[in-house]
């Protein structure tokens, strides 16, 4: 008999390398699905695990297993201490989604660490992860794959905006669910910001301060990525190639440079709003660049709906339990209408201690 109740601990690490969420929570199926957050955190991530973490595309396949390994035993540590802290108890699983190495989906390739047995074995509880792989090999862009939760669970909403590393949005088009990722956000600000030995650009002070630089806004914008249609998907290594590039040969002052991004990003996003009337749920770290908000609400008709604390900061993690629970009860969690796969499915790999096995 399929169980009406879980409770899950969710754990989940972005491309801006913020830190770790991780969430405990209690999942009800009532008809519709409803969820209570009991604790959550961010744990930070020291500096070594940070600068190995941001230089992953760079590594070899020989690196990359050795530091999926030490990755899962990390993981691992941050779990077990998260458990006991609160002392949980009667948890049904792990849901994982791991920390994204290689996201090349047009080559057929997409990398979590983090997946590994021995996180599984270490906590001595199913884990359920490695939610993304499946969907690349259906053809699929095994992103975003929030948006299914965004249906399930927020379903009062017109659209579900995320500002984390990348700006990704999700809403309802003709019974289908719509996602794609927009553009980089906290990816490239962090990444200027860093310059000046600063993490993030608080509440995006520096940003109001910079001028914008007309010709490359103009050069941003016209980037062959925001002219495809979805399903689309953006990854660091994209950053990388066409972003930093274009930024780095102007020599401009930093300010100047988060400015411009700051104009660049509220240019894309609103440009991705298709509705005459509708309310936004806005989640992700870059809620808490009010600059960046502000020039949102100025270039958009939308009403921008800013959630609690605990949504804005651990939706993603409170959606892959969502996800958890789905491939458990074998149910659809990834969306074709949303990655571009073949088929609507259930995807992720259930890990069992070794004990259990």
């Amino acid at each position: 008999m399929i169980k009406s109740e879980y409770n899950v601990v969710a754990v989940m690490s972005g491309t801006s390398l913020d830190g770790m969420d991780i969430i405990f929570a209690t999942y009800v199926f009532k008809g519709i699905w409803e969820f209570k957050i009991h604790h959550c955190e961010t744990v930070k991530y020291p500096k070594d695990w940070k600068l190995i973490l941001s230089q992953l595309v760079h590594k070899s396949k020989d690196e990359l297993r050795n530091i999926d390994e030490q990755y899962s035993q990390y993981l691992a540590m941050v779990i077990l201490d998260f458990i006991n802290q609160h002392k949980l108890q009667d948890i049904d699983f792990i849901a994982s989604h791991g920390h994204t190495a290689i996201h090349q989906p047009e080559e057929g390739l997409t990398l979590q660490i983090g997946n590994r047995q021995i996180l599984s074995d270490a906590l001595n509880i199913k884990v359920i992860c490695d939610f993304r792989v499946q969907d690349v090999k259906l053809g699929g862009q095994g992103a975003p794959l929030v948006p299914i939760g965004d249906r399930l669970l927020f379903s009062n909403y017109d659209y579900c905006l995320n500002l984390g590393g990348f700006a990704n949005i999700s809403f309802e088009n003709n019974s289908e669910r719509i996602a794609f990722d927009i553009c980089p956000v906290n990816i490239v600000l962090n990444h200027y910001v860093s310059k000046l030995k600063l993490e993030y650009d608080d509440k995006g002070k520096l940003a109001s301060k910079g001028k914008i630089d007309e010709y490359l806004l103009s050069k941003l914008n016209t980037l062959e990525f925001y002219q495809e249609n979805p399903p689309k998907s953006l990854g660091l290594e994209w950053v990388e190639t066409y972003v930093f590039p274009m930024i780095d040969t102007l020599n401009l002052e930093v300010e100047n440079i988060l400015r411009t991004f700051v104009e660049h990003i509220a240019i894309q996003i609103s440009q991705s709003l298709k509705m005459n009337s509708h309310n936004i749920l806005v989640t992700g770290g870059g809620v808490y660049n009010e600059f960046l908000i502000s020039r949102l609400r100025s270039l958009s008709k939308s009403e921008i709906i800013i959630p609690n604390k605990s949504i804005v900061e651990f939706k993603e993690a409170l959606i892959f339990g969502l996800l958890g629970i789905l491939r458990e009860r074998n149910e659809v969690n990834c969306l074709k209408s949303v990655t571009g796969a073949r088929i609507n499915h259930s995807s992720g790999k259930i890990l069992k201690p070794n004990t259990q096995n």
